[in-house]
């Protein structure tokens, strides 16, 4: 046993078997041959092309991984089911003057997704009638009410987008009133679609594109070229009328699709890459008046959009303004915008306080439910009063500290129905698992894709929900759960931490979700001080032998084994391992390391 476990050691990376999270530390390329090549073949540095290698970027395709353009990666539109069909009927409403009516989801994907629209639809002289849901009164998707409300306002074409394709009964009242419908979605669909003239959805079983990882808003942009593709032929667009530049607006789809944690390959990094440039340039006066707000000094970037612009745009839908953010991204009077920014900052606040207080109680249940059944594949806690608008967040804060999929459900005093959302890891299908369950009829509702569901569920049967999922995601989980291990990149020291090797590791982004961003190791470095930063976060600097520094931080790391260690320990090497930033604060641009996890030097 003590040879097998020198063993495998050695195969760990610096021979971290167990760090201080329980984690083994491994390369993320277990030969270099592919990583030469491309360094060869494209004259690019070592360290580049390690980090290309390490995420499967085939040797022919460096120099389009490099550069993504939409030109090279934007598909057909006949390429998805009923994208033709869609765009035909969508262009004839706008030709012959009939009201259009969109209905949008709530989150960041669906507000920007509506927000395109409208814009769209304004350049070409045309008014929409638009509804966003209210998350704590009406919750997602169309409903009957707004349906009918839209239809008696004269709306005779419906566009639902990043919501609909579950919607089965309000799309049949829809059809009832003698509204058509284009539904624009990208969540798991079942095999029987729900009644409309179009269901654009590249996650339709019978859809053959291979975009199932669009978001919303990426398949409505291209919808949007297929209906001004079609005005323009038709003559829609003329001296009084300019063709618009639909490249403008990447900005809004660069930001729904960060947002949505959609995986950021193929067109995703085109849109993200080309967005983010059109971010930079301010155009959209909310999208830089919320900027301003938030003192994002940063350029636009997944860290500025995820993280900073997306959560206070979701403030206003989580605590039930869903009209705000729209609002925002749609105003071309910057006073206005400045006014929105104001109160999103404001609700952001609210919804921090009462996230920070729901995840306390949430955090002391699933340590219970763990310590009762440590094999346990999935958190799933309930609370009385937690605020719906938090629970994805609660969700994802759980599935964060104890590494597992994890849904909080919040109900009321009354008992009745409860609302639930869910956050999963890399290889359990949660969205599957969750329509497996209403299926099975537990659920009122239920539905999602594989790394976040939504769910209604009435509060008698919340055991058994949680019984039914456990069962069904076994498998996976425990496959996925086996053996935790943190994937890195290299090694650097405290001096190698340059801007300039930022600079060239950002070649190859932008990262996030399907495009991890590299982590590195920081070997034999001591910790020279730390302290707390804000609420939960620890903050400190650690330095090489010899004697260059780096600041880091580690986030919500407070009362964890990661925090404990760095804020106690003093003068002992520590392999410490993260993720680069470059730090804008105060103006200067400097390295700064997001610690990820820690082992103490054996």
């Amino acid at each position: 046993m003590a040879e097998a476990a020198a063993v495998s050691e050695e195969r760990c990376f610096l021979g971290v078997s167990q760090s201080v999270s329980g984690r083994s530390w491994r390369a993320r390329l277990s030969a270099n041959r592919a990583a030469e090549a491309i360094a060869e073949r494209y004259e690019l540095p070592e360290i580049l092309a390690r980090v290309l290698a390490g995420r499967g970027v085939p040797l022919d395709d460096v120099t389009g991984y490099l550069n993504p353009t939409l030109r090279a990666l934007m598909p057909k539109p006949g390429d998805l089911a009923d994208m033709e069909e869609g765009a035909d009927r969508i262009a004839h409403a706008v030709m012959t003057g009939e009201q259009i009516a969109i209905i949008g989801d709530y989150d960041v994907d669906g507000v920007t997704s509506s927000a395109l629209l409208d814009r769209f639809f304004r350049a070409a002289g045309h008014r929409a009638l638009i509804h966003i849901p209210d998350r704590l009164e009406e919750g997602y998707g169309p409903g009957r009410e707004a349906i009918a409300r839209l239809a008696g306002e004269g709306a005779r074409l419906l566009i639902t987008v990043d919501c609909g394709i579950a919607a089965h009964g309000p799309l049949a009242h829809a059809a009832e009133l003698g509204l058509d419908v284009v539904v624009v979605d990208h969540h798991q669909a079942d095999a029987e679609l729900p009644e409309a003239r179009a269901v654009v959805n590249p996650n339709r079983q019978d859809d053959l594109s291979g975009l199932g990882y669009l978001a919303a808003v990426g398949v409505t942009l291209i919808l949007v070229a297929a209906v001004a593709k079609r005005l323009r032929d038709a003559g829609h667009y003329g001296k009084d009328r300019a063709v618009p530049d639909l490249l403008q607006w990447l900005d809004l789809v660069a930001l729904g699709t960060v947002c949505d944690v959609v995986p950021l390959i193929g067109l995703n990094r085109a849109y993200a890459t080309q967005g983010f440039k059109v971010m930079a340039r301010r155009v959209n006066p909310g999208l830089a008046a919320l900027a301003d707000v938030a003192r994002l000094r940063r350029r636009p970037d997944p860290y500025a959009a995820g993280f900073v612009l997306g959560p206070r745009i979701n403030a206003a839908g989580r605590l039930g303004q869903s009209a705000l953010g729209l609002k925002l991204l749609t105003t071309e009077d910057a006073g206005e915008a400045a006014m929105i920014a104001q109160e999103l900052e404001r609700l952001n606040k609210e919804r921090q306080e009462i996230e920070i207080a729901a995840f306390e109680a949430a955090a002391m249940d699933a340590e219970a439910q763990l310590e009762a059944d440590p094999a346990r594949a999935l958190i799933l806690v309930a609370g009385e009063g937690w605020h719906v608008g938090v629970l994805g967040l609660i969700a994802s804060r759980l599935k964060e500290r104890f590494d597992r999929p994890a849904i909080a459900i919040g109900y009321g005093a009354a008992g009745g129905f409860a609302t639930g959302s869910g956050r999963s890891v890399h290889g359990v299908d949660l969205g599957g698992a969750v329509r497996a369950a209403h299926e099975a009829g537990i659920l009122e509702k239920g539905g999602g894709h594989a790394m976040a569901a939504g769910l209604t569920v009435d509060v008698s049967r919340i055991e058994a929900l949680g019984d039914f999922l456990n069962e069904k995601i076994a498998a996976e989980a425990s496959a996925a759960l086996a053996g935790p291990s943190l994937t890195l990149d290299g090694a650097l020291t405290a001096s190698g931490a340059t801007t300039e090797l930022l600079e060239l590791l950002e070649r190859a982004g932008p990262y996030g979700a399907g495009n991890p961003a590299p982590v590195f190791a920081f070997p034999a470095h001591r910790v020279r001080y730390a302290d707390l930063a804000g609420k939960d976060h620890v903050r400190c600097k650690i330095a090489a032998g010899d004697g260059q520094t780096i600041k880091a931080i580690a986030f919500r790391a407070l009362s964890t084994p990661l925090g404990e260690m760095l804020l106690s320990v003093r003068d002992r090497p520590v392999h410490v391992a993260g993720r680069l930033v470059i730090d804008d604060w105060g103006g200067a641009r400097a390295p700064q390391l997001l610690i990820d996890d820690a082992a103490l030097v054996s």
